[in-house]
């Protein structure tokens, strides 16, 4: 996109200021919840914060915080609520490269039972021991590098 260019309008937040529907399940201070319009399973919902944050590295711990907690809250309704559910998947996609197709941090509850095709396929790796505590090495030298 050209410097000068206006960035195109954030579904989400489209959605957060009435100007597009969805089918609300949730609404708080700091975050909302409706109804995924592609959803995989009946059920299947985004969480997302008010305030607009593309990526999960720009969300506060306290916001993450909060879309967790509706998250969890919202599951529970789904177990009690007759839809098909066994079992939930809470999946965030952070960036392109991992899936993010909407650029405003969203968590999806995904209701899921067996036999329901939803699958996340992966070239799985198996590191021995020493290239893990490697690994967990460096994510810990990051980890103490983070101001909260």
């Amino acid at each position: 996109m050209p410097p000068d260019a206006t960035p195109p309008p954030c579904t989400f937040c489209e959605i957060l200021a009435g100007r597009l529907p969805s089918s609300q399940v949730y609404s708080d201070a700091d975050v909302v919840a409706f109804m995924d319009i592609r959803p995989a399973n009946a059920g299947h919902m985004l969480v997302v914060p008010r305030r607009h944050v593309a990526r999960l590295e720009e969300l506060d711990e306290r916001t993450g915080e909060r879309v967790f907690a509706a998250a969890h809250r919202l599951s529970r309704a789904v177990y009690r609520s007759g839809l098909p559910c066994h079992g939930i998947d809470l999946f965030l996609a952070d960036g392109e490269e991992a899936g993010q197709e909407v650029f405003h941090v969203h968590l999806h509850v995904l209701p899921r039972f067996a036999g329901d095709g939803f699958k996340i396929s992966a070239r799985w790796l198996h590191p021995d021991r020493a290239e893990l505590d490697e690994t967990a090495a460096t994510l810990r030298e990051s980890l103490a590098a983070i101001t909260t």
